[in-house]
């Protein structure tokens, strides 16, 4: 018992409640926990059902994310995280849902600071900044979904079982990870493979996967982040000075396959992924509590030739009929392809007595412009929003309008925006609570 009753509980003054497990109090445990609950409505893709019945709209109630987390320093150089809850929780989930693992590693720091050096189920991914989010830091209402390029096809909601490197050498911020991805064939939700007689069209392969390389590197000019867990923070709120430029990359063997022509052979392709990014969050007026959040990123994917995914968050509907178009149901719209896409988001956070006691206000906009090869002309999402923080992201009331394009076949094999709908829209009300 002389553990326990050297052991303390302190809270510190950012809020986070810490068990320390020494006297010198540089071991301890801690937990977090997360909640999103969306209100919305949606303008559904054309010829969208619900269990068959015909539906142009719908309003639902949903569970974007449920998070906990338990993480510490349990020993001078041994660092461990765990995180587990549950994502996308409609209307039309399966009832009961049960709680799953996102994270489980151990690290252990070789040189610290400079090297650390992990394994398990992580998210130390490549390719740039939001491959590897935190959930309860995003400016926007949800994440930057287009930098996430495997999201539950090769892994786990972005983590995948592996080893990683991570460190920071002067200004220089490092990931690198070499990981197991998960097969396609034990997705949750099933994974579209390459179908008979369709040629020119990737699809990923039934094949046990190779494995995964993943790196990302940034430079931070001004203030240092931490690089204790992976996921990297979407917006300070003006508590830091941070200016980072960063690049990564991510590739697999034999990821995807594909015919060259309709009777040809079955032809194997690595999936290759690069990218570059810039991040910039910064107080305006330290006295007045402003701050400036903005980012930019350019990514080029190649999944085989005319790759194309189609998703949606939450999706409010389950199935289409003969009006149905590319997108398929609900709120989905293509999101990953092999070519390029360019994202960029900006938000200004208004002077902290905005609203008195009742916190300030954060107006942002995103934007994600697609260039893919499966389609004729670059398309656009766009988002608006404004986020209400009451206390920080601690309780934050965000409403987000989406505007999705709607693709069908064209006259060629490219795919074109619909001329009588080229649009949608949808409207999200989300409560976030997180301690």
């Amino acid at each position: 018992m002389v553990g326990w009753k050297t052991s303390a509980v302190y809270a510190q003054a950012d809020k986070e409640v810490k068990l320390f497990l020494n006297e010198e109090k540089t071991h301890w445990v801690k937990g977090t926990g997360l909640g999103q609950i969306w209100v919305r409505y949606t303008a559904l893709n054309p010829g969208s059902t619900i269990f068959g019945t015909p539906k142009s709209e719908v309003f639902d109630v949903g569970l974007r994310r449920v998070r906990y987390q338990v993480l510490g320093q349990v020993t001078d150089k041994v660092f461990v995280y765990t995180q587990f809850g549950i994502n996308s929780f409609g209307s039309l989930s399966g009832r009961k849902p049960g709680l799953f693992l996102h994270d489980v590693t151990a690290d252990y720091a070789v040189v610290p600071g400079k090297l650390s050096l992990g394994a398990g189920l992580h998210g130390w991914n490549g390719t740039v900044r939001y491959s590897s989010s935190s959930v309860a830091t995003i400016l926007g209402m949800d994440l930057p979904f287009i930098e996430e390029s495997t999201n539950d096809i090769t892994d786990q909601f972005v983590r995948k079982l592996g080893v990683y490197a991570k460190g920071q050498l002067g200004k220089l911020d490092y990931r690198i990870s070499v990981s197991n991805p998960f097969p396609v064939q034990t997705a949750l939700s099933p994974v579209p493979t390459l179908p008979e007689g369709v040629a020119n069209i990737a699809y990923y392969s039934t094949m046990a996967p190779a494995i995964n390389y993943q790196g990302y590197f940034f430079w931070q000019f001004l203030d240092k982040e931490s690089n204790q867990i992976p996921y990297m923070t979407g917006t300070y709120l003006g508590k830091k000075r941070v200016f980072n430029i960063g690049g990564g990359f991510s590739t697999q063997d034999h990821a995807v396959e594909y015919r060259e022509s309709a009777s040809g052979p079955v032809l194997q392709q690595a999936s290759k992924q690069w990218g570059l990014d810039v991040f910039y969050d910064a107080p305006l007026n330290e006295s007045k509590g402003t701050a400036l959040t903005a980012y930019a990123a350019y990514i080029s994917y190649d999944f085989g030739p005319n790759y194309l995914r189609t998703g949606g968050a939450i999706n409010p509907a389950n199935g289409v009929n003969a009006n149905g178009t590319f997108n398929g149901p609900g709120n989905s719209f293509p999101l990953i392809g092999t070519g390029s896409v360019y994202y960029t988001q900006i938000g200004y956070l208004m002077k902290k007595d905005l609203l008195g006691k009742m916190g300030t206000l954060q107006p942002y906009g995103q934007l994600i412009v697609s260039d893919y090869q499966r389609v004729e002309k670059p398309f656009t999402v766009v988002d608006l929003g404004v986020n209400w923080l009451q206390a920080g992201h601690r309780s934050k009331l965000s409403l987000d309008y989406q505007l999705r394009p709607i693709l069908v076949k064209g006259n060629t094999e490219k795919l074109i925006v619909n001329d009588s709908e080229p649009r949608k829209g949808m409207w999200v009300l989300q409560y976030q609570f997180s301690f």
